[in-house]
C-alpha cells in the first residue's frame, strides 16, 4: 500500500506541503554554581569605591536664583532707606531681644528729646540696597530682629546715656560721619570731649608753635647782638689798657717823692 502510494505521488509530481522531522532534544542539566561565601566576601571588600570630591557640587556650581523684580512697596522703602543714610551722619544698628511696645514707645520719646530717631526696615531691603553702596560693610550687622537709630549729628554720648537703662537692646555696630565703628569703638567715640574744646585745644596749640617759632627767630639775632656788644668791649680794653699803667706808675712816682 505505500508503495502504491509512493509511485502514484511520483507520477503526478504531487509533494506533502508539510513534513515532520524528528531531533534528538537533550536535557539542559548543567546550571551555574552559586559564589563562595568566601569569595562574595572578597569582591566586596576589594570593591572599587571612587573618592568623593573635596568640595561639594554645590558650592562649585551654585544654585541659579530667579531675580524677581521689586514691587511698589520695596521700591518706596528702598527710596526710604537711601534718604536716611544721605541725610543722617550718625546710623547705629541694635539687636532687638524682644523689647515691649511700652518699653519701645518710651525710648522713642527719650530719644526724640536728643533729636535722634527710630528706623524699621526689612532686612530684605536694606540688604538690596547696601550691597552696590559704600556701606555694604554693614551688610553682616543686618541678621534677625533690628533696630535702626539715627541723627543728623553724631550724638553718640547721648545715645549711649538714653540707651542705658534699656537692656533688651544691645549695640552691634554703626556708622559715624562715613566711618565704621564697633560697639566698643562707639564707646570710644562718644569719650571724645565736644567739637568747641578740641578746636580751642588746636587753637592753643597754634599759638603756642607761633609763639615758639617767634622766639626761635628772635634768639638768633639777641644772641648775635650780645657778642658784638662783648667783642667791641674787648677790643676798647685792649686799646686803653697800656695807657692806664703808665698813668698808675707816674702817680706812684710822685708820690714816693713827695714823701
Amino acid at each position: 500500500m505505500a508503495a502504491l502510494c509512493g509511485r502514484l505521488l511520483s507520477r503526478r509530481g504531487w509533494l506533502p506541503s508539510q513534513q515532520i522531522v524528528r531531533h534528538g532534544s537533550k536535557a539542559v542539566t548543567r546550571h551555574r554554581k552559586p559564589m563562595h561565601i568566601h569569595r562574595q566576601k572578597l569582591l566586596a571588600v576589594t570593591q572599587y569605591i571612587a573618592p568623593k570630591p573635596a568640595i561639594p557640587e554645590r558650592c562649585i556650581k551654585p544654585r541659579k536664583r530667579v531675580v524677581q523684580e521689586p514691587t511698589s512697596l520695596e521700591k518706596l522703602l528702598q527710596r526710604d532707606v537711601e534718604m536716611t543714610f544721605r541725610e543722617n551722619k550718625m546710623i547705629t544698628v541694635f539687636q532687638n531681644n524682644s523689647i515691649t511696645s511700652d518699653e519701645l514707645r518710651l525710648l522713642r520719646h527719650r530719644l526724640m528729646k536728643h533729636d535722634i530717631r527710630m528706623k524699621f526696615f526689612p532686612n530684605q531691603v536694606l540688604r538690596s540696597y547696601l550691597a552696590d553702596t559704600k556701606y555694604k560693610n554693614l551688610l553682616p550687622l543686618f541678621i534677625g530682629h533690628n533696630i535702626m537709630i539715627v541723627s543728623k549729628e553724631p550724638k553718640a554720648k547721648e545715645l549711649l546715656q538714653t540707651v542705658r537703662s534699656t537692656t533688651q537692646i544691645s549695640l552691634l555696630g554703626a556708622c559715624i560721619e562715613d566711618a565704621l565703628f564697633s560697639r566698643q569703638g562707639v564707646v570710644n567715640y562718644s569719650r571724645l570731649p565736644g567739637m568747641q574744646i578740641i578746636r580751642g585745644e588746636v587753637v592753643g596749640g597754634l599759638t603756642l608753635m607761633t609763639s615758639q617759632t617767634c622766639q626761635l627767630l628772635q634768639t638768633g639775632p639777641a644772641r648775635l647782638a650780645v657778642l658784638l656788644e662783648r667783642y667791641l668791649k674787648q677790643q676798647n680794653e685792649a686799646a686803653t689798657g697800656p695807657k692806664e699803667g703808665e698813668n698808675l706808675e707816674q702817680k706812684e712816682m710822685q708820690g714816693s717823692q713827695a714823701s
